[in-house]
């Protein structure tokens, strides 16, 4: 009986630890808000993007110094998935008269849907102020004294940087008035389907790793026996998505969006895979054998 009651009196401890976390870093992120309103706002002369790239790296700031203050880079996690949202809306109240309604809100409700999932997605993974993402403790390691400095630029400042380039596409499809066609049907379908293939997989792995908690398992069940990464896939179709939006509503702006798409293709294949295969192969014997079955992202359609 002592046990049990132990147990739930660390559980319900553990409970108001985290809720108390979740509430420092709504904190965060509110005062982040506030502090990039406020400066970027009254530059109304300024080109939009030249005002959205300010008021981002001032709320980037605010975040990194609750980063520091609570030594935990992790704080910084939610950003990814929230700045979308912050920047769909600033486009919304910024977009001048004769904008289109119907591409409005479809781009909106897809940002939310995607947004507002990867950041619940982080919530429930993260325990609190003292779980920190692996990626980050390795570079503690390996940075040492420069961890702060470097994780400024690397894991704040540099991310903030790729997701407003994913976010030009924004500016002119929230803000053109070219009525829909059959591109932005396009543009829904991958979106819709690039946030399906998220979500799937996300499930698929949390189930994985509930029912395997050994840290040599490898997730090969649903679309993971396909590809080694399809949230990652999710990911970057995501960002393709949004850039069909904005070539739907503009074709002229095809070429200067298309930065967003490519510097995630390029992010996701060239860092993201990688970091993940690498700490894969240091702690799970079999994963060389699985990395030549499946392929990183783009899925076979049939498994060897």
């Amino acid at each position: 009986m002592f046990a049990v009651d132990r147990r739930m009196v660390d559980s319900r401890m553990r409970d108001r630890e985290q809720a108390r976390a979740r509430r420092i870093v709504l904190w965060i992120y509110l005062v982040a808000t506030v502090a990039a309103v406020l400066v970027a706002w009254p530059f109304a002369d300024w080109h939009p993007l030249a005002r959205t790239a300010l008021a981002d790296l001032v709320a980037t700031a605010v975040v990194f110094a609750g980063s520091r203050l609570l030594d935990n880079s992790s704080i910084y996690d939610p950003y990814w998935s929230v700045l979308p949202i912050g920047l769909a809306l600033w486009h919304l109240v910024d977009a001048p008269p004769g904008a289109s309604g119907a591409r409005q809100a479809l781009v909106l409700a897809l940002v939310l849907l995607w947004g507002l999932r990867l950041t619940y997605n982080w919530l429930r993974g993260w325990t609190g102020l003292g779980h920190e993402d692996w990626r980050y403790r390795d570079f503690r390691t390996s940075w040492g004294r420069w961890y702060w400095p470097g994780s400024f630029l690397g894991i704040h400042l540099f991310p903030t940087l790729m997701t407003w380039l994913g976010c030009l596409a924004l500016h002119p499809a929230l803000r053109s008035g070219a009525p829909l066609g059959l591109l932005d049907l396009l543009a829904f379908v991958v979106t819709l389907l690039a946030i399906t293939i998220e979500t799937l997989a996300d499930e698929q792995l949390r189930a994985f790793r509930l029912a395997h908690p050994t840290s040599g398992a490898i997730c090969d069940v649903g679309l993971w026996a396909r590809s080694r990464h399809p949230n990652y896939l999710g990911e970057v179709m995501f960002w393709i998505g949004l850039w069909l939006f904005a070539v739907a509503a503009d074709p002229d702006a095809a070429t200067w969006t298309a930065s967003g798409p490519l510097a995630m293709v390029a992010l996701f294949c060239f860092a993201s895979v990688p970091l993940a295969d690498r700490r894969s192969l240091r702690r799970r014997p079999a994963y060389a054998e699985h990395m030549r079955r499946v392929p990183a992202m783009l899925p076979r359609l049939r498994r060897r």
